[in-house]
């Protein structure tokens, strides 16, 4: 199961990085919208969170009292390198605490904000928060770029074709 978990967490990681990739350098700290987050925002959340989370992952608390997570979202701007800087940095604590964890592990507890969690639980929770912004990051990248996008994804109309050859599911190397 541990497994599953760190194949699915690499595969946001991936999509991520294939969004980022994408963008402009000028369209990295856009903020498309009033009180809406920029891509460099949403990087600088995801490594917020990840460093907090991971850090010491089985014996602290997940929210660390060093973290500033409403400067995360304060407009700033970052060139390129430090927001991949950023991205690297908060997937590799994510990385390393998830490294030396095995099935046995999924059932011990972890605390965030002062509630007890099952690793198994802590773990469903970062995916799905991963999943949530690595979403928008797509959206952020795709929106600028319209038909010039590279569809990280099965493109529209190209399911019939993927559902041939489904070189992205759990056993398929690509």
């Amino acid at each position: 199961m541990i497994d599953s978990y760190r194949a699915e967490l690499r595969r946001y990681r991936q999509i991520g990085e294939k969004a980022l990739a994408q963008m402009a350098d000028d369209d990295l700290n856009s903020v498309p919208a009033t009180g809406g987050n920029s891509a460099a925002m949403i990087v600088r959340h995801i490594q917020g969170n990840l460093t907090s989370r991971f850090t010491d992952f089985l014996d602290s608390d997940g929210e660390k009292p060093w973290r500033d997570r409403e400067g995360e979202f304060e407009e700033r701007g970052y060139d390129r390198r430090h927001v991949e800087t950023l991205w690297r940095d908060g997937w590799g604590t994510l990385e390393t605490a998830l490294a030396p964890l095995t099935d046995d592990d999924l059932s011990r507890t972890v605390t965030i904000r002062g509630v007890e969690l099952t690793v198994d639980e802590s773990l469903a929770r970062a995916v799905g928060h991963l999943a949530y912004h690595v979403g928008q990051l797509v959206l952020l990248a795709r929106i600028p770029l319209g038909e010039e996008w590279d569809w990280i994804t099965i493109p529209r109309g190209g399911s019939a074709a993927y559902n041939a050859n489904p070189t992205r599911e759990k056993g398929c190397e690509k």
